[in-house]
């Protein structure tokens, strides 16, 4: 289960090891944003924004007990990154000046990298989901340039909140599961995060971990399901802890009324578990992998000398934002028609209306009648043919185009600000 967003996974460990390789650390001595016993996560914990730390590189905290010295205010003794020609002169004030601006952009870069996932996805999250439970589409919207054009008539005929309904939810559903994870954490023996000394055990236990946070996240991820996709044209003006209240009564069994043909949710639980675990269990792999490329094209960029000023602060947050979004675009696509088939069986008899994704106005019931998930796999795979598990595919290319498009802006501006201040 992945609500994307999240759900962001952040891989098998590099939050403290990306930079402390031989020669890599060379260029940033300074640069620590964890311990060794904190040795990065997989899942759940959302990227960390870089620059957000009170003490300036190469400060220590004085003692207790024993008075700070009191020295003037110079610039720090060995500079985080080199500086080129002979501006290692240069006194107190620019080195703090391009400090400031180093640590502010690097938080401005993880914010927009989260901003991005989390709110100017929503609306290609929002149609795909449609895409995939309508099962009564002819178009199936595999490329960006219909799902653009349904885009704009949802917008037209129902207004923008038509794209940006259901976002509140995704933000609960995430919380839970973060809070959820970290209780379950705290009260057994299962780890959190998985150590460079990992055993089959250890790994074992975390996925076990992983899957009964998924389980306590469920019922609200089926009621962030149907506000994403419920039509706005029917839709009640819900509040924001609608969520909550609509995945609790789906526990108790009470609430909104459904059909007979409601699956129960321990039925729920298999499909549930084995998407969010293969979506994470492929996210960690692929971004460890991308990670180590990176990681070794800069250790030679470095051993040859040939790395400026500008390109080394770079290199200091965008190899992990780069694995992320790498991570994120290959489990999504690999595992997009087990998400296809997932969401169908939590919006079954739920009485949802969903709009008419093949005309971009009125709307449709969702009367599906599958009794499991081989039973939902064999169905579409015979009525609507293997392209039927990728239904809104073209909303998946738009929102990583767009994810791409502002990573790459964000570099620009980020690298325009460094060498103005170099």
């Amino acid at each position: 289960m992945h609500p994307r967003r999240p759900d962001g996974f952040d891989g098998l460990g590099y939050r403290s090891g990306a930079r402390d390789e031989q020669g890599f650390g060379d260029a940033f001595p300074a640069r620590s944003f964890s311990s060794a016993s904190d040795l990065s996560h997989w899942v759940t914990t959302p990227p960390d924004i870089p620059g957000s730390r009170n003490l300036h590189w190469g400060e220590k905290s004085p003692p207790y007990g024993v008075p700070a010295p009191s020295t003037p205010l110079e610039g720090p003794a060995e500079e985080p990154f080199p500086r080129g020609g002979g501006g290692g002169g240069g006194g107190g004030v620019p080195g703090q000046s391009s400090e400031q601006l180093n640590r502010f952009a690097g938080f401005g870069i993880g914010l927009a990298s989260l901003f991005t996932e989390n709110v100017l996805a929503h609306p290609c999250i929002v149609l795909r989901r449609q895409c995939q439970v309508n099962y009564h589409a002819r178009h199936y919207h595999l490329t960006p340039f219909t799902v653009i054009n349904i885009m704009y008539s949802f917008n037209k005929t129902q207004g923008p909140r038509a794209l940006w309904k259901g976002m509140g939810s995704t933000f609960i559903v995430q919380g839970v599961t973060l809070g959820a994870e970290g209780i379950i954490s705290e009260f057994t023996p299962l780890p959190r995060e998985i150590s460079h000394k990992w055993n089959p055990k250890q790994i074992g236990e975390h996925l076990l971990l992983k899957s009964l946070t998924y389980i306590v996240a469920m019922p609200f991820y089926s009621a962030s399901l149907i506000e994403t996709v419920q039509s706005e044209i029917i839709r009640d003006n819900t509040g924001i802890l609608e969520c909550i209240k609509e995945g609790i009564g789906r526990v108790i069994g009470l609430g909104v009324p459904h059909s007979k043909r409601l699956l129960p949710l321990l039925s729920l639980i298999f499909p549930t578990v084995l998407h969010g675990v293969l979506h994470y269990i492929i996210s960690s792999v692929i971004q460890k992998i991308v990670l180590l490329i990176l990681k070794r094209k800069t250790y030679n960029s470095h051993l040859a000398e040939s790395t400026s000023p500008v390109q080394s602060m770079l290199d200091a947050y965008f190899p992990e934002l780069i694995a992320n979004f790498a991570a994120s675009l290959c489990s999504d696509v690999i595992l997009y028609p087990l998400e296809t088939v997932l969401h169908r069986l939590h919006i079954q008899g739920t009485r949802t209306i969903i709009d008419n994704t093949d005309l971009g106005y009125e709307v449709l019931p969702i009367n599906t009648q599958y009794e499991g998930m081989r039973d939902c796999i064999n169905t579409i795979r015979q009525e609507e043919g293997m392209l039927g598990f990728y239904k809104g595919f073209g909303a998946v290319v738009i929102q990583y185009t767009l994810h791409a498009a502002v990573l790459q802006i964000t570099k620009i501006i980020y690298s325009t600000l460094l060498q103005n201040s170099v």
